[in-house]
């Protein structure tokens, strides 16, 4: 046997194994220094992004006085589900340029939507990648609370 092909069948192998407790980008995750992601993940969801819109809205609420005016800007994304029983259909990033604190990420099993929220700031960085790279989206739960969401490219080589 050529070296070659016991090389493409130890891959193989290795890729048909039952994953082991680290999700499956786990080399995207920042160190865990807390040690909140020490089980495996209660739920994971991974989505490569095939699609996206931006949204920017409008809103006047007349009830209120002085009548506010709000603008939220949003970009939905749609794409594949990447990992065996994932159920996401579509991302909503949601851009803030007001709050002190950010809403924590939600994952809405009834409508397969993950619902993530950014600074303002960010908004360029987000629309630069998915107008330059691969991007994947990936939500982590743990039994103890914790919640891990992201926007991450694959490995892309330095020029």
């Amino acid at each position: 046997m050529s070296l070659l092909f016991r090389s493409l069948a130890a891959l193989l192998l290795t890729l048909s194994l039952p994953l082991a407790a680290a999700p499956m980008h786990s080399q995207f995750l920042p160190p865990d220094d807390l040690t909140l992601r020490d089980a495996e993940p209660e739920q994971q969801q991974l989505l490569q992004v095939t699609d996206y819109s931006v949204v920017v809205g409008a809103q006047r609420q007349s009830n209120q006085q002085p009548i506010p005016v709000t603008s939220p800007l949003m970009i939905r994304l749609k794409g594949k589900s990447l990992n065996k029983g994932a159920t996401i259909t579509q991302v909503l990033l949601n851009f803030d340029g007001e709050s002190k604190s950010l809403k924590k990420p939600v994952y809405d099993d009834k409508s397969k939507t993950l619902t993530l929220f950014y600074p303002l700031a960010q908004y360029r960085v987000v629309i630069d990648l998915l107008r330059n790279d691969t991007v994947y989206v990936q939500f982590l739960s743990y039994a103890n609370g914790h919640i891990w969401a992201d926007l991450h490219t694959g490995a892309v080589r330095s020029r």
